[in-house]
């Protein structure tokens, strides 16, 4: 594994560490913004989430099925076979 993949890792989970620290920190000083801030970043990503899944279904460009055989040779495969 790279060396850069690893410094990444260790900085993600510093980050983390901290930003728990912070958190935990704001909870024993009964702090509103401990709860508040967290409870609205988790709310905008669960509807950004949900606006991008209706854009991307209103959006979706779908082109219809085209068939070149007729459609009475769907209806029965067998009837083609030799008996």
């Amino acid at each position: 594994m790279p060396d850069s993949s690893r410094t990444q890792g260790t900085a993600i989970c510093a980050v983390v560490l901290g930003l728990a620290l912070w958190f935990l920190v704001g909870l024993l000083q009964q702090s509103y913004w401990a709860i508040a801030i967290p409870v609205a970043i988790v709310v905008l990503f669960a509807l950004g989430l949900s606006f991008w899944i209706g854009y991307t279904i209103a959006t979706v460009q779908v082109e219809p099925e085209t068939s070149d055989a007729p459609p009475d040779s769907e209806a029965d495969p067998a009837s083609d076979r030799p008996a």
